[in-house]
């Protein structure tokens, strides 16, 4: 599967790629929203894995400008995010809209957690 990892720390970053290909996939890690857009340009990924927290464009502003685009419409997004989930606000229609496929919350999720929600996205996106 190939995934655009969207991480503005570095480390953060190195270490999720690095488990994520370690588990068989290819990811492209990204620091900002706007290399974002670029990368969904050059390349359409399977996934996007997304911060909440970026500087300049917040991460609802990248999804709301992935799905302004038609063939990005369809893309699964999973939130992994410091935003604890009681600040998020994201109501279920609203995940339905921005195409969320789950949320995770960085301090309670383990790496393995990250790739099982990976990989059922992956199942999901099969049927």
């Amino acid at each position: 599967m190939k995934i655009l990892l969207l991480e503005p720390d570095k480390i953060l970053g190195q270490t999720y790629a690095a488990a994520l290909e370690h588990a068989g996939h290819v990811v492209r890690h990204v620091g900002n929203a706007q290399d974002g857009i670029s990368a969904l340009d050059n390349e359409l990924p399977d996934l996007v894995i997304a911060e909440l927290q970026l500087a300049a464009h917040n991460g609802i502003e990248f999804l709301y400008e992935l799905r302004s685009y038609t063939d990005w419409q369809k893309l699964p997004v999973l939130i992994l995010s410091i935003v604890p989930p009681h600040e998020l606000s994201l109501s279920l229609k609203l995940q339905q809209q921005l195409g969320i496929a789950g949320c995770h919350y960085k301090p309670h999720t383990r790496l393995a957690d990250l790739i099982r929600s990976v990989n059922q996205s992956q199942t999901v996106q099969a049927v």
